[in-house]
């Protein structure tokens, strides 16, 4: 309530870092601040709608991923789209609401394109006329920069990047926050990056983990000539999977190079899938 007071013309950017870190710590902040936050988006005032929605630009900046998967749900989407739609607050929603409303989802688009929903939704406010062009996102507006950043954040890690921002953003001359902006959007991207890095490694070395345990199960089965032909055709199957992977390894281990702890885990998994795939050749092609 106090973050998104109407009765207060600027934001209170105290009380929305205290929501932001309130959001963090709870194990259902995500979740329980996306209810409070839609409310207030779509209240009949506009100056807390307004406020309502930095707050929630505020902790897609702060929260991270679980409030992002949260926001690209199409349970809270659908919130958003009811402050444009005419059937529902479309028609008693201001101007200026709907506008920042549709900003914001557009600028999901953009910082999120691996969302399906936020696309979805977005291409179906234009298939229906209710966004007839895509905003321009204002280049010299940025929000405060998030207090608790990420532990490894490149701000924390390049010291230089992290007193040319403090500077930058201490400055009254627009072209400076342009600059801070350039700077933020150009970090974020490098995190996504590592943050994709990271998530491909893991799922790939616990998909080959899951690929050499199952197949190792049924070349004994098919060495005790105990294999179905059902089971034959997913010995098989998985084979072929795996030697796709095998590239993919490589891959992530040419990324990895910097990184010796990492190296050694896709090192050992590239191991267990050579091990599997010549046993599979010993047993099954020589039979």
């Amino acid at each position: 309530d106090k973050a998104t007071d109407p009765s207060i013309p600027e934001e209170n950017w105290e009380c929305i870092q205290q929501f932001c870190d309130q959001v963090n710590t709870d194990t259902e902040g995500p979740l329980l601040a996306l209810r409070l936050l839609a409310h207030k988006i779509q209240s009949p005032q506009e100056r807390e709608a307004l406020h309502a929605l930095t707050v929630l630009e505020t902790c897609v900046n702060n929260c991270g991923e679980r409030f992002h998967s949260e926001i690209a749900k199409f349970r809270f989407l659908n919130e958003l789209i009811k402050v444009l739609s005419p059937k529902y607050y479309g028609t008693w929603s201001s101007d200026k609401v709907k506008f920042r409303v549709t900003e914001v989802i557009f600028s999901w688009t953009v910082w999120f394109p691996q969302e399906v929903k936020i696309q979805d939704a977005y291409q179906m406010l234009k298939k229906q006329g209710i966004v007839k062009e895509d905003p321009k996102l204002p280049e010299d507006k940025i929000l405060p920069p998030p207090s608790p950043r990420p532990q490894n954040s490149v701000f924390d890690t390049d010291e230089e990047k992290s007193k040319l921002l403090a500077r930058l953003l201490k400055s009254s001359h627009p072209e400076d926050l342009q600059a801070a902006n350039h700077l933020i959007q150009s970090v974020v991207r490098e995190e996504q990056e590592k943050s994709a890095q990271v998530s491909r490694r893991v799922n790939t070395i616990s998909e080959v983990s899951e690929n050499v345990k199952h197949m190792d199960e049924l070349l004994e089965n098919y060495r005790r000539q105990e294999l179905s032909s059902a089971d034959q055709e997913t010995l098989h199957t998985l084979f072929q999977r795996c030697e796709k992977l095998r590239p993919l390894l490589f891959r992530l281990a040419s990324e990895a190079v910097a990184d010796d702890e990492v190296l050694a885990e896709i090192l050992q998994a590239n191991d267990k899938l050579t091990r599997v795939l010549g046993q599979y050749r010993q047993i099954v092609s020589r039979q």
